[in-house]
């Protein structure tokens, strides 16, 4: 009986080719979207979750809050891993992790410049699981100058990773034992690496001064909650000396909720978002909905032609739940065809979602027989669903009514339908109206002025070599007419990682323990002239005056009016202390503009700026160029570097694309949002032309009549078209207010955003028309056009 209703369903989808098509493209393509964020979705949730002691496995976060602001960080002192392992039973092992690992790898004649090393202790591997391609994992790291490479950076260094082992390195001039040989990190991993370098055994340092990354692995998930309600016993017996009048609470985080959940001072990598993750799960359940409506829609409106056929089956005794399964098994055929065209437009499109996400998503990702179940499944799920109203509404026709072709009131059924095509065009206008703020607030934050000259100015690290010749290496550099302006600093800016000190002054110019945190950047005379950053108040550095060194200081305009200094010149402050406990007081020379050293998602911090008293301490150089002839200009700093430091390459980083990175995420998000949007109005300008064809089909004899009574075509496409006209309208009434809250919360992940103007939401809801009148006039005119002779002879 079965096989019988699905012969039946296949004649049905030959019989009406072109609804057939538009049921099953519509499908398909809503389908293929659902998956395709399905796969991205699951990528997102999976970070970290191949170690597999994950469940266990936390990072360690601090975070302080006082009367002058608040600390959230992920960074903590060297001592806290050998405290947390000593004091709590509960945990197994702690390690900490340096990311300064970077270097110059040197074997033989082979140079490898990499930065994506890090030192770590040598319990690294009983937490985080690597498979080891050679060396021993258990003792891998436990010996001074050791290092563990990834099989890529193994491969680069010797050509074959099975030599690797046992093999001396060079890095930076310090010998380096190689003693075991990875596979590469996983992509879906909060932090990545190319290779790990033991930490040094005596390695230690003050808990005033958190630079590392801890990690601990506890004997039992979920007993973290008792090590966090323990912050304040572990506050008093080791950071109160240093973090006076503090309230201090220390956090565990789960190893696999970071990716999505952390967004702190210090991160290792760049995290996602798991607002992103709901907003495109929620996109890629609309977008099936509305290919599951457009269905829904044609079958009920196609009523009127099944009636002949279901009083037939009623006479000859069907009952309706035979004809239900009848319905049911003509949407499952059409779903499982649909899935199958899907699978199919996942293949071919998954390259360039890749490429627009920055994943390496596969279309078996879940594995073969899994997939394959799964993709049945699925196709079975939104056939039942998508044929369920039909298949209820079509089967409760009674036999003499069906016999007669009497419909009866279909008021509810028609209400019913335009709510649908309503539900779809909301979700069209919300989703038109997200592209565009977003590619607004976008547009707003690379090209707002930023306090500072960010065009055509980069940046480059200076090697240990380099620093200590940087004033004949600047001499050298401006001898070029295309160079602008070179300058000097501790810090790139624009990479969101800048470091911060307390400023322990009260407004009246006194000592205090209360003080605030600001942003500390060391810059040399000629940084400030270089990025054209405008002192509001006072002087900038000066090399003739000797003091600057260890007695100037000069502020940003942020500081001061939070401090309430109308004239801050002059003043002598109190920043901190040294590192023997003496009192560090400087005097502001002056008082800059502000200007942006993060990305628009953060505040302008207070910010104080010293010189460096250590040649060392400059160890990015700024050079400003001219807009002509850039890539000669990049050559010759090369070719002038290389003098300096006849080893190493430098690599530049503009600082339009320092800032320009911070924003990938969002503009990556933004541009998926996108695709999704036009595939969205895309199904459901296609469930609009199924209607108003079987519209134009059904009311032929009607156009004919009323072309023969001198209607124009103008006439008959308002006829057609009007009420579908009008229920885009009023989903664009409903779906103005819905975007524009879902909008305003998105937008408040930025400190510096645009005002959401309401021609935005009106210009969606004309474009939504417009796509959809374009879309109506196209049957619409083809139906008008036709000969009135042949509709009048058609039965």
């Amino acid at each position: 009986m079965l096989r019988n209703y699905f012969k039946i369903a296949w004649r049905n989808v030959r019989k009406h080719r072109v609804f057939s098509f538009i049921n099953i493209f519509g499908l398909a393509v809503g389908m293929a979207a659902f998956w395709l964020i399905t796969l991205y979705v699951t990528n997102e949730l999976s970070y970290d979750r191949y170690n597999t002691k994950a469940d266990r496995i936390y990072r360690v976060v601090q975070h302080g809050k006082w009367n002058g602001g608040q600390f959230d960080l992920v960074i903590t002192a060297p001592p806290y891993a050998g405290a947390l392992k000593n004091d709590f039973a509960n945990v197994e092992e702690a390690v900490r992790i340096d990311a300064e690992g970077g270097g110059k790898i040197t074997f033989g004649s082979k140079q490898v410049n990499e930065g994506s090393m890090l030192f770590t202790d040598a319990g690294f591997f009983k937490i985080f699981t690597h498979h080891f391609l050679y060396g021993n994992p258990e003792s891998a790291l436990t010996k001074p100058q050791s290092i563990v490479l990834t099989k890529t950076l193994a491969e680069a260094v010797f050509g074959n990773a099975g030599n690797a082992v046992g093999q001396n390195i060079d890095i930076d001039g310090t010998a380096t034992a190689v003693t075991g040989v990875i596979a590469d990190v996983p992509e879906n991993t909060h932090f990545s690496f190319k290779a790990l370098r033991s930490m040094p055994a005596d390695f230690n340092g003050p808990w005033s001064n958190s630079f590392l990354y801890t990690y601990v692995l506890l004997k039992h998930a979920g007993d973290n909650k008792g090590i966090e309600a323990s912050s304040g016993k572990f506050y008093n017996k080791y950071l109160k000396k240093d973090f006076s009048n503090v309230a201090f609470s220390m956090e565990l985080q789960p190893v696999t909720s970071i990716h999505l959940h952390s967004n702190l001072g210090y991160e290792l990598g760049a995290n996602g978002n798991i607002t992103y993750i709901y907003v495109f799960g929620i996109t890629a359940l609309l977008i099936l909905v509305i290919a599951a409506i457009n269905y829904v829609n044609l079958a009920t409106a196609r009523s009127s032609i099944r009636l002949k056929e279901i009083g037939v089956r009623r006479v000859i005794g069907s009952d309706r739940a035979q004809l239900m399964i009848m319905f049911f098994a003509e949407s499952v055929l059409l779903a499982f065809i649909a899935m199958l065209m899907a699978a199919v437009i996942i293949q071919f499109a998954l390259p360039y979602f890749n490429q627009l996400s920055g994943k390496s998503l596969v279309l078996l990702q879940f594995g073969k027989v899994t997939t394959v179940l799964l993709f049945a499944a699925f196709g079975l799920v939104v056939g039942l669903l998508s044929g369920a109203y039909p298949a209820f509404f079509l089967s409760g026709f009674g036999t003499i009514s069906a016999m007669k072709g009497q419909l009866g009131n279909q008021i509810s059924t028609i209400l019913f339908r335009k709510s649908l095509v309503v539900f779809q065009f909301v979700v069209t206008v919300v989703m038109i109206v997200g592209s565009c703020i977003i590619y607004q607030q976008l547009r707003y934050a690379m090209t707002r002025d930023l306090g500072f000259n960010k065009e055509q100015t980069l940046t480059f690290h200076l090697s240990q070599s380099a620093r200590p010749k940087i004033d004949a290496l600047k001499q050298q550099l401006l001898q070029n007419r295309n160079i602008e302006a070179v300058g000097a600093a501790g810090n790139p800016i624009g990479n969101n990682n800048m470091g911060s000190r307390g400023f322990n002054t009260a407004p009246d110019g006194s000592e205090t323990q209360d003080g605030i945190l600001v942003q500390s950047l060391m810059v040399d005379e000629d940084l400030l002239p270089t990025l054209e950053v405008k002192m509001n108040k006072g002087r900038n550095f000066s090399k003739q005056i000797t003091n600057d060194v260890n007695d100037a200081l000069v502020i940003n305009q942020t500081l001061a009016d939070k401090m309430g200094w109308k004239d801050a010149v002059g003043r002598r402050v109190y920043i901190g202390k040294n590192d023997n406990g003496e009192p560090i007081r400087r005097t502001i020379i002056g008082v800059v503009k502000d200007f942006n050293t993060y990305s628009l998602q953060h505040k302008i911090m207070p910010m104080i700026m010293t010189m460096p008293s250590d040649v060392n301490d400059k160890d990015n150089l700024y050079v400003r160029i001219g807009k002509n002839n850039v890539n000669s200009s990049l050559d010759f700093i090369a070719r002038t570097y290389r003098k300096f430091d006849i080893e190493d390459k430098p690599e530049f980083h503009f600082l339009d694309q320092n800032f320009a990175a911070q924003y990938q995420t969002e503009e990556k998000q933004g541009s998926i949002l996108l695709i999704f949007t036009i595939l969205a109005i895309s199904i459901a300008c296609l469930g609009l032309f199924g209607l108003v064809t079987f519209t134009a089909e059904q009311r032929v004899k009607e156009i004919g009549i009323r072309k023969v009574l001198g209607a124009s075509v103008a006439s008959i496409v308002r006829l057609l078209s009007a009420d579908l006209i009008k229920l885009v309208v009023i989903a664009t009434i409903i779906a103005i207010p819905m975007a524009w809250f879902a909008m305003n919360k998105w937008l408040q992940d930025f400190e510096y955003r645009i005002n959401v103007s309401w021609w935005v939401f009106l210009l969606a809801g004309v474009v939504a028309a417009l796509i959809a009148l374009a879309t109506i006039s196209i049957q619409s005119i083809k139906a008008a056009l036709a000969n009135p002779a042949k509709s009048l002879k058609s039965e």
